[in-house]
């Protein structure tokens, strides 16, 4: 007899505890619906996932957020909106982004670019870079005739400067006095760097130097010593760069195996 009054208490006692339970996974309900806890967890994942940090004024502004959305779900669906063709046909289209950038995330997971990936690619473009830099001003013309008159004003006094800000073509540079800053050679066009190179310090060319761009009359300023920034501050670059080349080679590859009938434009 005793057994069955324990067993009936235990009971009753469960039965008590079981709304406190239930009520602690929800933050509220609404019309008589409970809103789970765990649809503010999920947010609060999503957003600390995009780097914002977890503070209590965070999560309370989550639980309004999904109290709200609870609040405007149940008036759509009570007017019949998720039927609709118009909803049917967004909520398509959601799983689809949806779907797709979670494909995209789970062959970054699977494949990340390492540490080791980053410091040979900050090597190959630190020896690319590796040599002496030129500093050059540059007048840019569309006529020979007119990069010879240039050429002629200079000799007889006229400033470089002022006469690219006056006549230069290049737009890039013409508002500076034609000033280019320091750079490597060779990402100059060929034309340019040759003539470039082959100058001393405060020479100009003597005669127009022609490129796909027009008629270049060329100064150079000074030369130094390539720089180049370390490599811990420009990893964090290169990684995203590496990851992202590494992603569009799998779309690439997903679009080239594909059996399809369709003709992409690009």
């Amino acid at each position: 007899m005793k057994k069955i009054v324990l067993a009936a208490s235990i009971a009753a006692l469960s039965a008590a505890f079981a709304p406190i339970t239930a009520s602690a996974q929800n933050i509220a309900t609404v019309n008589g619906k409970a809103v789970p806890k765990a649809r503010a967890d999920l947010l609060i994942g999503q957003i600390t996932k995009n780097g914002q940090p977890r503070t209590p004024e965070m999560e309370a502004q989550v639980k309004d957020e999904i109290v709200l959305r609870e609040i405007f779900m149940q008036e759509a669906e009570k007017r019949g909106i998720p039927a609709s063709a118009d909803f049917k046909a967004q909520m398509e289209l959601a799983r689809q982004s949806i779907l797709i950038r979670e494909l995209f995330a789970d062959f970054s997971k699977k494949n990340p670019v390492t540490d080791a990936d980053a410091k040979a690619e900050y090597d190959k473009f630190k020896a690319q870079s590796a040599g002496t830099e030129y500093r050059a001003r540059h007048i840019l013309v569309e006529k020979e005739e007119d990069a010879k008159a240039l050429i002629a004003q200079i000799k007889g006094g006229a400033k470089f400067e002022e006469l690219a800000t006056k006549n230069s073509k290049d737009p890039g540079s013409a508002a500076n006095g034609g000033d280019l800053d320091f750079a490597n050679p060779n990402s100059y066009v060929p034309e340019f760097s040759k003539a470039l190179t082959a100058l001393q310090k405060g020479e100009m060319t003597q005669e127009p130097v022609k490129s796909q761009f027009g008629y270049h009359i060329i100064k150079l300023e000074d030369t130094r010593e390539a720089t180049f920034p370390g490599f811990d501050d420009v990893k964090a670059q290169i990684l995203q760069r590496l990851n992202q080349q590494k992603l569009g080679d799998f779309q690439k590859d997903l679009k080239a195996k594909a059996k399809t009938d369709y003709k992409f434009a690009n």
